[in-house]
């Protein structure tokens, strides 16, 4: 029998980050440079996200799956389901983004630190999703300081200003199932935060997508089997094929793990959620 794949054994040490001129004229943007390597498989991937200026909208989801559509284990282990090369992918897109969002569970679960440490850039805003308060503050988003971070609340359930840790507490309104995903982005906005990573769980990039609300999602699967565990993207149900999703998608190879990632800024009207 082949060996059991491992998902779950991953160096803890962070290696040198990743540099070069290729990702240094994408983090500033230098289109000159970048005219040079037209075929780079750097600049092919990241260049379209890094289009547009500082000032463009642009939110994108994130999420690392197993073949059957899992993102975790049922008690919420994920760690690590895809393997190094979406990491470094992941890292890369914080670097290139205003701010970095996750969901409460993912806090919970996880306790990351969405910053860049695998490649070079500099760390994104940090904004966690929390509409009731579950979280204690002993977190290391609210701990370390390592980048400016936002606690995002329901409206009533905090004030402005009010801070854990040393994240800021902003009270938003809710919608019809937690906070408003376009409330959200607006907040965010007005705050200069323009270009949006929702990196998790499966429970916020569904809702952001529910809500159309993402522009594009990138969705990278693992070679590896759970048989249960929890969804990636959950969308209320439908019984026709027509009212389903069906976004321009583009293609990319991360190591064993391969990335979809769908663009919903291109096809006006596709299906639920598609942006216009």
């Amino acid at each position: 029998m082949p060996p059991e794949p491992d998902v779950t054994a991953y160096p803890s040490a962070e290696p040198a980050p990743a540099g070069g001129a290729q990702w240094q004229a994408l983090l500033d943007g230098d289109t000159t440079a970048l005219a040079q390597w037209p075929d780079d498989p750097l600049v092919s991937l990241y260049a379209p996200l890094c289009a547009g200026g500082p000032d463009r909208a642009l939110v994108v989801g994130h999420l690392a799956q197993s073949l059957d559509g899992r993102i975790a284990t049922a008690s919420g282990m994920s760690r690590w389901l895809s393997g190094g090369e979406d990491l470094l992918h992941t890292h890369r897109m914080r670097a290139i983004s205003d701010a970095v969002l996750v969901g409460v569970n993912t806090v919970l679960h996880d306790d990351p630190q969405l910053t860049v440490r695998r490649c070079l850039g500099r760390n994104p805003v940090r904004v966690v999703i929390d509409p009731e308060r579950r979280l204690d503050g002993t977190q290391r988003v609210f701990v370390d300081d390592a980048a400016p971070t936002l606690l995002l609340v329901a409206a009533g359930r905090g004030q402005e200003g009010e801070r854990v840790g040393h994240a800021q507490v902003v009270p938003v309104e809710r919608g019809a199932r937690g906070l408003d995903p376009r409330e959200i982005c607006r907040v965010l906005a007005r705050r200069g935060l323009h270009r949006l990573l929702v990196e998790g769980g499966g429970i916020t990039v569904s809702r952001f997508l529910e809500a159309g609300a993402l522009h594009r999602l990138q969705v990278t699967v693992a070679p590896v089997i759970l048989g249960s565990g929890r969804p990636a993207i959950t969308l209320p149900e439908i019984s026709d094929l027509g009212l389903s999703l069906r976004p321009r998608t583009r293609r990319m190879v991360l190591g064993d793990d391969v990335m979809i990632e769908c663009d919903f800024e291109t096809v006006a009207g596709a299906g639920r959620g598609a942006h216009g």
